[in-house]
């Protein structure tokens, strides 16, 4: 009976070597030999399929002795191969084509695979400004009130996120928030971005993803810049209010050499402009970019990147709505025209991509940035000095280096796939002279009243699993992340260095289901966080100093036809009580619990072969948990928001989109007493391309409405006036305003 045994075992298990074979493969670009990173790859008649890695790899388990596969990839002409048990590691060529919309593919192997629609809108969107492509993410709003070199403000899914406190921005696996940063927790500046050099936006809403740590709460943008240019490019740009923006993008090695893998390129991108106040912005910014890729074979790669930014600029700041409506001032006038302020950033990193002989790929990165930041602003201008103002000096120095590290593999379980991560890295933030002054046309220090020096460390460890069965997803995932704060407080006449720590652990758990080809739906949830600032740590000695947030998402991705693209997600966040270093006051705050819930929609249809329509409308519904009724609305919190238009693909040399932005009315401050306004802009823009070069017109704000870009509740005091008051103040949307390019391909 046993050897009988041992033979149905031994013939078993050789059926099931035979029935299931791992192919594995590579896909490139045919122009220029790079990876497609994300590419499709499907087995025609079959729900399986799986997408391509960092090195353009992909393994997948066939069933059958020949199989077809489909290959797609968005801006590329799809194909289809056959292959059987014998294919060894194939290599596929994909040639760039025409942009249609029958080539994004709903997989059930991509975990996060609504961001697909930004492969789609970084094609055909026009986008002025790095910051500008935050808006590729659905519902996300931003907003400028501080003259054009400061971080933007950043709304999303029921959260006034100010600059970045509860949103993951990264850059080629760099960090864009600052911790414990001069002016507000997170603060993300994201113009130190070439928009020209990005390759991919991948964004997820909610702390679903185990590799995103902390700040990943409402959700997460990671850029991806390019490694290689298909044209060279010299662009200049003029508008109105003398805005004038040049770009130059160079590759640095010869086609001999990019075709074995070898590419550089550099940029650099020039800016000025006086916007459309009455006191001139004088704004000027310089970014610098480089960045080396080598492949040396199939399975290591390295990248080397230097990135450098430096701007300057006066600003108006935000008015009160009674000065304007009083005529005391006009809606481009200032109460204090001496605001504004200059800031730096430099970053160098180096990538090792590797594929062990084990099948791991092993990912590392080790990155450093030098940041200086100074910034002049006065939000209640005579409230607590009547004679000379309330302007505050907010300043400080930083160094940043952190280590970003993965080990990743795909298993064949038979039928079945099982991609394994183990992450790990640190970050340290040595940050000099915090500081936050009281001031007088910039050039008076009238009051100290915080300086001080804080180092950051926050180290993790994570491992992730996902497992393919048919057409089930199943992703589960534990982080745990490690914080030490230091805090030593100049202005203490005893030196004393305030320290405190602690430890975050964030499980995921995310299930798929592929109905078909052309639909799958998912439910995604988990708990992620937001570290608080180092003053805060130490002030509440660690009581509640990383609060969670805990939340889901039940949606479904389809395609009703090959031209229609719809996702809709049904959504709820859960935030604890936390407190809040006030950066404006140098005070800590409390901030109580809260919940948001909601519906997000987004479409991507192609009714012509030369037009494209997107629509996405996002309804937030946002509550501070534990305040009566009608005073607990959460200020600022967008509740409808709605993005779209249309844009013209012909085969002509002509292109062109015309687009709109909403936002609801909502709350400005607790009890809805004082409303921030809502606001509907058009923009839109005409390309005539050629060969050689490309001649542009962009508009903004087309029929010229007056519309308030950041608001808010403030209690100030003007000049004159005897008595506080609380009131709305904003800083207009800019008028309409046309911009004219030229790009030459060299």
């Amino acid at each position: 009976m046993k050897y009988l045994l041992s033979f149905l075992a031994f013939y078993l298990t050789a059926q099931f070597a035979w029935a299931h074979h791992t192919l594995k493969g590579t896909i490139l670009n045919a122009e220029d030999r790079t990876p497609l990173i994300g590419a499709s790859i499907g087995i025609m008649g079959t729900t399986a399929g799986t997408t391509t890695n960092e090195f353009g790899q992909f393994e997948l388990v066939i069933e059958d002795a020949a199989v077809t596969l489909t290959i797609s990839y968005l801006g590329f002409s799809e194909k289809s191969i056959e292959v059987d048990e014998h294919s060894g590691s194939i290599l596929i060529l994909l040639e760039p084509a025409a942009i249609e919309l029958s080539q994004l593919r709903i997989s059930a192997s991509e975990m996060n695979s609504v961001n697909t629609i930004s492969k789609l809108d970084l094609k055909l969107r026009p986008f002025n400004s790095s910051q500008e492509v935050l808006r590729i993410v659905p519902g996300l709003f931003i907003a400028q009130h501080a003259g054009g070199g400061k971080a933007e403000q950043i709304f999303l899914r029921g959260f006034d996120l100010d600059h970045g406190t509860d949103i993951n921005i990264t850059v080629d696996g760099l960090p864009v928030n600052m911790v414990s940063h001069a002016h507000g927790q997170g603060y993300a500046d994201l113009h130190f971005l070439i928009p020209e050099l990005i390759n991919i936006v991948d964004f997820g809403k909610g702390p679903y993803y185990t590799e995103k740590g902390n700040l990943n709460t409402a959700g997460y943008v990671g850029f991806t810049t390019k490694s290689t240019l298909n044209k060279q490019i010299l662009k200049i740009e003029a508008g109105r209010f003398n805005t004038v923006r040049m770009v130059g993008m160079f590759n640095l090695l010869g086609e001999e050499l990019a075709l074995k893998g070898h590419n550089a390129i550099a940029a650099v991108e020039y800016n000025m402009t006086n916007g459309p106040f009455e006191n001139p912005q004088n704004f000027n910014r310089l970014n610098l970019f480089t960045k080396y890729t080598g492949q040396f074979n199939a399975n290591n790669s390295l990248t080397i990147q230097l990135m450098r930014m430096t701007s300057k600029w006066d600003a108006s700041g935000q008015i009160p709505q009674r000065a304007v409506d009083s005529g005391e001032i006009s809606r481009f006038g200032a109460i204090d025209p001496t605001e504004g302020g200059n800031t730096s950033r430099t970053d160098a990193s180096i990538k090792l991509l590797n594929k062990l002989a084990s099948g791991w790929n092993f990912e590392n990165q080790l990155f450093i940035t030098n940041y200086n930041f100074e910034l002049y602003s006065n939000f209640t201008f005579y409230l607590n000095n009547p004679e000379y103002g309330d302007q505050i000096r907010q300043k400080e120095a930083r160094n940043i280096t952190g280590l970003n590290g993965e080990l990743s593999k795909t298993t064949g379980l038979g039928k079945n796939s099982l991609t394994s991560k183990i992450g790990y890295g640190f970050r340290y933030d040595d940050i000099n002279d915090l500081e936050l002054t009281n001031t007088v046309n910039r050039k008076t220090d009238l009051e100290r009243k915080s300086l001080g020096d804080v180092d950051e460390t926050n180290g993790w460890v994570y491992a992730d699993a996902t497992l393919e069965s048919g057409r089930w997803l199943f992703n589960g995932g534990l982080r745990a992340d490690a914080f030490k704060f230091d805090y030593v407080d100049k202005l203490d006449s005893i030196y004393t260095t305030l320290s405190d720590g602690k430890v975050q652990v964030s499980p995921k758990a995310n299930i798929i289901y592929r109905i078909n080809d052309d639909a799958r739906i998912y439910l995604k949830s988990g708990i992620g966080f937001h570290s608080n600032d180092t003053r805060v740590v130490v002030a509440q000695s660690g009581y509640q100093i990383l609060p969670p947030a805990a939340g889901f998402d039940l949606g479904t991705s389809f395609k009703p036809a090959s031209n229609l693209y719809l996702n809709v997600a049904l959504w709820y966040l859960y935030m604890q009580q936390e407190f809040v270093w006030v950066g404006d006051e140098a005070v800590v705050e409390p901030s109580g619990e809260s919940r948001r819930q909601g519906l997000d929609l987004s479409m991507r249809w192609q009714p012509f072969s030369w037009l494209f329509a997107d629509f996405d409308v996002n309804y937030a519904l946002p509550v501070a948990i534990g305040e009566p009724e009608g005073e607990n609305y959460i200020p600022l919190a967008p509740t409808l928001t709605s993005l779209g238009g249309l844009t013209l693909q012909v085969r002509s040399a002509w292109s062109g989109t015309i687009r709109y932005r909403y936002i609801k009315d909502r709350p400005a401050n607790e009890d809805n007493s004082i409303v921030a306004l809502g606001y509907f802009v058009v923009e839109g823009k005409v390309n005539y391309t050629t060969d050689f070069m490309e001649l542009g017109v962009s508009l903004e704000n087309i029929f010229n409405s007056d519309w308030n870009e950041a608001q808010f509740a403030a209690e100030t005091r003007l000049k004159n006036e005897p008595n506080p008051v609380d009131d709305l103040t904003f800083t207009p949307g800019v008028p309409f305003f046309f911009k004219l390019s030229a790009s030459f391909f060299l």
